[in-house]
């Protein structure tokens, strides 16, 4: 059999006929041991021998005159202790870091989700402190572009964004859906016209915002009434544009609610020009294991679930 070394490494077998050996000694002889380990002396005494083949080692004496470690088997027999020791040791670290997690959650979230009553994370980031105090979180906001970028490249663990295309090297999980509808200031010239007065045809003269997240050609299939003059990758520049009064864009309902209910915006035909857009957890997908991104993921979506 193939001997252990000071530089080898110690196997499941090994580990194996080491604690045959712990028992043994504790029960002072091969025939004591046979009720402990239940098995018979025979095998005993053969994985007895393996191991000192193994080590190359004399561990004891055995006849008529008893059983007697020896100087060798002495040492083998503390080592084993302590090595058995050690491995309860690591195994006792392993389960409290899956009870006690550490280390840094580093998110990225699409800008001006804060408002939207229906994102999970911010009860999510709550309890997950609470749970998990000893865990930093690193929060970055940004358009969904800079978020998907910001996890293909290693920057973030997790992202939250609107969902308008898929990536080939990203992960998604649905988390919500959210509502946009087109939105006017009360500088435009369409805000103090009547709902009735307002047709799609009667949208073609003004100049409309592209958000810059999204395809525009899908836009312009999808809403070809509307003129292209404008682009922005972040909900806050497209409602910047929309209050001086010169262009139409698409705002999240929760956060163009601010300016509706002080009659700073109006809708524009709500029933025609309102979309779905869903959002997704993303995450890299050839990421290695973290514990961090699965512990957290997970309270995402079942956040989502019971919402």
């Amino acid at each position: 059999m193939k001997r252990i070394s000071l530089s080898g490494q110690v196997s499941d077998l090994d580990l194996k006929l080491l604690r045959v050996f712990k028992t043994v000694v504790e029960c002072g002889g091969f025939s004591a041991a046979e009720v402990e380990l239940n098995i018979g002396r025979s095998a005993i005494s053969r994985q007895m021998a393996d191991l000192e083949t193994r080590l190359d080692m004399r561990l004891c004496q055995r006849g008529r005159s008893g059983f007697l470690l020896t100087e060798h088997g002495r040492l083998v027999y503390e080592a084993t202790l302590e090595l058995l020791v050690d491995i309860e040791k690591f195994r006792c670290n392993i389960n409290a870091a899956h009870s006690q997690l550490i280390g840094e959650l580093k998110l990225g979230l699409t800008d001006n989700m804060v408002s939207d009553s229906k994102a999970p994370v911010i009860n999510t980031l709550g309890a997950f402190h609470q749970d998990e105090p000893e865990v930093s979180i690193s929060l970055q906001v940004g358009s969904p572009n800079e978020i998907e970028r910001a996890v293909i490249e290693g920057h973030a663990n997790i992202g939250i964004v609107p969902v308008h295309h898929k990536l080939p090297g990203l992960e998604y999980h649905p988390l919500y859906q959210e509502t946009s509808r087109l939105y006017c200031a009360a500088r435009h010239p369409l805000y103090p016209l009547e709902a009735s007065e307002i047709t799609a045809d009667r949208l073609q003269p003004f100049d409309f915002i592209v958000p810059g997240y999204a395809h525009s050609i899908e836009f312009k299939e999808r809403f070809p009434e509307l003129k292209a003059a404008a682009m922005s990758s972040q909900v806050e520049g497209i409602a910047t544009l929309v209050l001086s009064g010169q262009y139409l864009g698409f705002l999240p309902d929760h956060y163009a609610l601010q300016w509706l209910s002080t009659g700073q915006m109006r809708e524009i035909l709500p029933q025609t020009f309102s979309y779905q857009v869903p959002f997704c957890a993303i995450t890299r997908r050839d990421a290695q294991p973290n514990l961090l991104r699965t512990t957290f993921l997970k309270a995402l979506m079942v956040d989502t679930s019971t919402a």
